[in-house]
């Protein structure tokens, strides 16, 4: 690894702008520092926004929402081609800002890079998603159909891990649905998303349709309480998904927020362990853990549990760091991950592979894995939502108590089971309580005509995120009844009108 150029204050940084009404503005005011996560260097500063600033924004978003929202849908839907083209042209673009500013592999964020433009191949079909539904001839002379119309304004408010891939969950529904939005992406990882304003520009979207504003709590609190935002979507953490539903669901807003996880996966002693360990392997430790369907929990049913642990000893050992995993996201971010390593050895787990004692590189935000076995419930390192890469082995002897324990969980975002029994995999679907399940698949991420989102603490809201559900957030319904009637129907009376 070549070494970097070191950091000195003298060297003037390029600020990341904010995107507002079509334009790259850099206002002067609070900045924050974006990190390249494999040298631990600073790389670039970040403007922040205001209240001020993010009133600019909606204001640009609201002013633009009647010209777009009365733009025919397929003009709409061609702007969402072009957009497309103009993505898949730049995909290795965009995957390398992303790999500069989060950390993870270049092939780890070429794959985030397609799910998330999968997304927006689905918005392209947004003539058809509108459709709504007709009856004719409900009464006498009286037709029904519905129609499904934009809200308004809309924000999206990211996390750091899926720079491209989770903003391209939401501003391409929401505006092929005909709204305007604002988006504002994690601090630590700007870049993409103003790239993605200026593709969008490109590819013909009027100015005001998208904007970009970056900050901390400040620029969030001035989203979610500004009478002008209509709906709100969020991924993050449980506690920020909970402050953001309860503060923007009680200003009158419609609200999606996706929170944190621990996510389990299954080992039935019928399965291919081998498989199995591979997929773990990489469920786990795959963008160095920092995924909400990052699979963090083992779950080993009887026989299962002895061969497959020790397969996962050995395959956590072989990881590369640099080339197989990426640093953690911050300095911070790293050392409190580390320290769950010192509380699960006090808590009396069995530690089979310790990160403290991997060699890794001096430069940037590196952890290297952990593995832990006979971890019990009651113990913080499966309570916790860990975001690293320290995965954990429960043992349980039957699959009655594996789909117990996972039910028992707060959170339910994403879960797995892996075995050779068709019988075993229908009562796991159909009995655990979880959002996205997964059978012999350790990360079931749906594909983008499906929707993503889990239940319990997991979500807040009604609607998932992207597939059809996004399509009915983003939208609301009216319902119209008609009648035209002929010249001989008697005139109305002051009678309860009946439609027989």
């Amino acid at each position: 690894m070549n070494k970097p150029a070191e950091f000195s204050p003298q060297v003037k940084l390029e600020t990341v702008p904010v995107w507002i009404n079509g334009k790259a503005l850099a206002p002067s005011g609070r900045c924050g520092e974006v990190f390249n996560p494999v040298t631990g260097q600073v790389t670039k500063k970040v403007a922040f926004a205001d209240s001020s600033l993010v009133d600019a924004a909606v204001k640009a978003a609201a002013a633009a929402f009647p010209a777009w929202r009365d733009t025919p849908v397929l003009r709409r839907a061609r702007v969402m081609h072009k957009f497309l083209q103009l993505l898949q042209s730049e995909h290795k673009a965009l995957a390398r800002i992303a790999s500069e500013e989060h950390g993870k592999t270049l092939d780890d964020a070429m794959g985030s890079v397609q799910r998330g433009i999968e997304v927006v191949e689905f918005a392209c079909g947004i003539p058809h998603l509108l459709k709504g539904e007709y009856s004719d001839s409900v009464g006498a002379q009286v037709d029904t159909h519905t129609l499904r119309q934009p809200v308004g304004v809309c924000a999206g408010i990211t996390p750091f891990n899926f720079p491209v891939m989770v903003p391209l969950w939401m501003f391409p529904l929401a505006i092929a649905c005909g709204n305007t939005f604002i988006l504002k992406p994690s601090e630590k990882v700007p870049s993409a998303s103003i790239r993605m304003a200026e593709l969008f520009k490109q590819a013909g979207l009027p100015d005001g349709v998208f904007n970009v504003v970056h900050g901390d709590k400040a620029a969030v609190d001035a989203l979610l309480s500004h009478e002008g935002v209509k709906a709100i979507s969020f991924v993050g953490s449980t506690p920020i998904a909970r402050y953001i539903y309860e503060t923007a669901a009680k200003a009158g807003k419609r609200v999606q927020a996706l929170g944190g996880a621990k996510n389990h996966a299954v080992v039935l002693p019928d399965a291919d362990l081998e498989f199995a360990a591979d997929a773990l392997i990489g469920a786990a430790y795959g963008s160095a853990g920092e995924r909400c369907m990052a699979i963090s929990a083992v779950v080993a049913v009887g026989a299962a549990g002895d061969p497959l642990v020790k397969l996962l000893e050995k395959k956590a050992k072989q990881i590369k760091l640099g080339v197989d995993m990426g640093p953690l996201i911050t300095r911070q971010h790293r050392d409190k991950v580390a320290s769950y390593i010192d509380i699960g050895l006090k808590e009396g787990a069995t530690l089979l592979v310790d990160a403290r004692k991997q060699h890794t590189p001096q430069e940037g935000f590196y952890l290297g894995t952990s593995l832990f076995d006979h971890v019990t419930p009651e113990m913080e390192i499966y309570k916790n939502e860990i975001f690293g890469p320290i995965l954990i082995v429960l043992r349980v002897s039957s699959m009655e108590e594996a789909i117990a324990l996972v039910n028992r969980n707060p959170h339910a975002n994403g879960t797995a089971i892996f075995t050779g029994s068709g019988g075993a995999a229908r009562r796991f679907e159909n009995e655990v309580q979880v959002g996205m399940v997964g059978v012999n698949v350790p990360i079931p991420v749906p594909v983008a005509f499906y929707s993503f989102g889990g239940w319990k603490n997991s979500l807040f809201g009604d609607l998932h995120v992207h597939g059809t559900e996004a399509v009915k957030f983003y939208t609301r319904t009216k319902v119209v009844t008609t009648r035209w009637p002929h010249q001989d129907t008697p005139a109305p009376g002051f009678d309860m009108p009946s439609l027989g």
